[in-house]
């Protein structure tokens, strides 16, 4: 086995190894979740945390890990009386993205099950992490069925196996930590709040640092078992101080007054819940443990604080997590008890006032041991955000009132202008008040991941049928597997109340429930929209089907039209938040290229089909159908084929009618029917419009292809 690369080698990210070896000094803490962009050591740092934690006594021959001193009574493989212990290294467990239910939780015999009446159970990898590690890498793409488990047995310290009335339970408590890239899509607020600890990080900005984490990594790279060796004497002080903190814990003191300072603050951050107030109150007994003290002080509190509340903290659906300290300075201050105990050990609480020192150790570079050091990859504190706004691309003269917006007739032609003439850019406005929307859906049964949009075949559901199994067995269906056994009784000699069962016998349960789908954006951000000042309520719409998609576990993407060409804004991801941002900083202006942003969107679709064939698209069609440009066909003519395309190849679509004003041209509907889709006005779009009735146009108007419409608050 490859050396891995020693923790106190990495550099900077102060507040990433801190909430680390709380949660080795202090598992109760609850894990840690590390958000960061790509190429920031997260993965490094934790998998290095492994070497750091103290052995453990287990029962020899025991596959769950159980403590000599306390085994578990309920333990599958006990009991174990008076067993004779052993010790090794604490484990760390990876769960993979792709793994199955059952090699997360272990999986029954069924088989064996039925026929003999044994528990035959094979362990998975909770069973395994058992007084460990768990590591998630990219958790936030993980299935939210198998997060739901994880962090339940995480929670209860136990996993749980049930199958049609057979039913194992084993310990399972564990070191959870989990890394992600906000970019890739958000985990659900009420995930972000079962890990204990969250932490930031991000490529360090000082050339010093950068400098020093390529020179540690490449020395690593170079000779991995040579680099270890030089911070073997580091790691072997830092493991004996989380083992000295792990017994000083028991002895640390909370008081009334920094429980009321814990109290205080959650309630002045708004947080849900009691989890917060609970983890805060772990967190800051860890801290007082870490610094060597007997008793917790108000920067234990403020420390806690900072690492426990970022991602608890009441905000919208969109904004990343965070905490204002000037506000929580002033709870504290008022909160502050009189007999505040001083700090009597180190203040930093972090690794850099332990064995590594200030130096950096024995390299002698920088240790990056201020707020914004890197790790081995680089890694720290992100710069100040600058705010841009997408240059023009033309410039072209403000359309006159009462015409298109792009200095032509309505949905005709535009007006001659200079060959080379600049379109007018207008800079990006706000975005209206977002809405509660009607659910727009695929129509027909769909086998993509699991969401909470289009019906479709999944893990998880309500049962519809039963087939042979493909591959490993799912859920079983005991009905169909009595069924299919019964008629072969005699013939297999069946002596006895036993029922002789058989492999092919076996039958798994067919079930329904619904999938996450790709929703894509064409949003139409030129002049005929700005003219008559309906961006921001168009914005306000598109924000609101965001907010739907985030919801509903769907992937997006965004194409926005305008000038003389289309602009795949945002490639399809599961970063909902990404798409906010880019759509608070569209400009708008110039012609509407109608048939180039179609065509992108059925050059998209067709790349994502080849590499996710099972996520079914829906395409959302934001404009008011005007099309303006020059040659032959006409605008609107082009627009029309392009929409005949997407249609012919059944892609599911919904055209949002951005038309205003008494007198209306429908020209965004005719769009829909050339799509095979529907048309739904602003107003109708709104979960409480009263016009905006259920419809189910696959035998009306519509085809196919076309979106069931509905009432996304009736629909859970």
């Amino acid at each position: 086995m490859s050396a891995r690369y020693p923790f106190t080698a990495v550099v900077g990210m102060d507040d990433l190894r801190l909430a680390l070896l709380l949660n080795a000094v202090s598992p109760a803490v609850g894990g840690v979740l590390v958000r960061g962009e790509k190429g920031t050591a997260k993965s490094t740092a934790v998998r290095a945390l492994a070497d750091l934690l103290p052995e453990v006594a287990v029962v020899g021959g025991c596959r769950f890990s159980c403590d000599p001193a306390a085994p578990d009574p309920g333990c599958p493989d006990g009991p174990h009386g008076a067993a004779e212990g052993a010790h090794r290294p604490a484990r760390m467990v990876e769960l993979p993205v792709g793994a199955s239910e059952d090699r997360l939780v272990g999986a029954l015999d069924i088989e064996r099950a039925l026929a003999e009446g044994v528990k035959s159970f094979e362990p998975g990898l909770l069973a395994r992490a058992h007084r460990g590690l768990l590591y998630v890498d990219e958790v936030n793409l993980l299935h939210d069925h198998l997060i739901d488990l994880l962090l339940d047995a995480a929670a209860m310290g136990a996993s749980y196996v049930e199958r049609e009335g057979v039913s194992v339970r084993h310990a399972a408590r564990f070191l959870l930590v989990g890394t992600m890239n906000p970019e890739e899509g958000e985990l659900r607020p009420q995930l972000l709040d079962r890990f204990g600890l969250t932490v930031e990080v991000a490529a360090d900005r000082d050339p010093d640092r950068r400098v020093e984490v390529v020179r540690r990594r490449l020395a690593f790279d170079d000779d991995p078992a040579a680099f270890a060796a030089r911070w073997a004497a580091e790691e072997t002080a830092l493991r004996e101080r989380i083992a000295a903190a792990r017994a000083l814990l028991g002895s640390v003191r909370l008081g009334d007054g920094a429980l009321r300072q814990i109290a205080s603050v959650c309630a002045g951050f708004e947080v849900d819940g009691m989890r917060a107030d609970l983890v805060m109150a772990r967190t800051a007994t860890a801290l007082a443990a870490w610094a060597g003290r007997t008793d917790v002080a108000t920067e234990d509190v403020r420390q806690a604080a900072l690492l426990a509340l970022p991602h608890r903290r009441r905000r919208a659906p969109f904004d990343a997590p965070g905490l204002d300290e000037e506000k929580l300075d002033r709870i504290l201050e008022e909160s502050a008890p009189e007999d505040d105990p001083e700090p009597d050990g180190p203040q930093d609480g972090g690794p850099e006032g332990g064995p590594e020192g200030p130096e950096g150790g024995p390299e002698g570079g920088p240790d990056g041991g201020g707020p914004d050091g890197g790790g081995p990859e680089g890694g720290g504190a992100p710069p100040p955000k600058e705010e841009t706004v997408p240059g023009p691309r033309e410039q072209e003269s403000e359309p006159a009132p009462g015409r298109d917006g792009d200095g032509g007739e309505p949905g005709g032609e535009p007006a001659e202008r200079p060959a080379g003439a600049p379109a007018a850019q207008q800079a990006a406005v706000a975005a209206g008040e977002p809405f509660a929307t009607r659910r727009l859906d695929v129509p027909g049964l769909g086998e993509g991941a699991d969401g909470r949009r289009s019906r479709a075949r999944t893990a998880h559901g309500r049962t519809t049928g039963a087939r042979r199994p493909r591959g490993a067995l799912g859920k079983l269906h005991l009905v169909a597997t009595l069924q299919a056994a019964a008629p072969h009784q005699r013939a297999r000699g069946r002596r006895g109340p036993g029922l002789v069962v058989r492999r092919d016998d076996l039958r798994e349960a067919v079930r329904e429930g619904r999938e996450g789908n790709l929703v894509l954006f064409v949003v139409d951000a030129s002049g005929s929209m700005a003219a008559r000042k309906r961006m921001s309520a168009v914005k306000g719409a598109v924000l609101s089907l965001l907010l739907d998609a985030y919801q509903r576990r769907d992937k997006i993407g965004m194409i926005t039209f305008r000038g003389r060409e289309a602009e795949l804004a945002l490639p399809p991801t599961s970063s909902v938040e990404a798409g906010a941002t880019r759509l608070a900083s569209l400009p708008t202006g110039g012609r509407t290229p109608l048939a180039e942003g179609l065509l992108k969107a059925h050059e998209v679709l067709r790349v994502e089909r080849l590499r996710d064939a099972s996520r079914r698209p829906l395409l959302v069609v934001v404009t008011d159908g005007r099309a303006t440009g020059s040659g032959a066909p006409s605008p609107l003519e082009r627009a029309a084929r392009a929409g005949r395309l997407l249609g012919a190849e059944g892609v599911a679509s919904v055209v949002v009618d951005c038309e205003s004003g008494p007198v209306r041209l429908g020209l965004a509907g005719a769009l829909a029917r050339e799509l095979g889709g529907t048309a739904v006005t602003l107003d109708e779009l709104r979960a409480d419009s009263v016009s905006g009735l259920v419809r189910n146009l696959r035998g009306g108007r519509g085809t196919a292809a076309a979106p069931h419409i509905q009432d996304s608050r009736k629909v859970a």
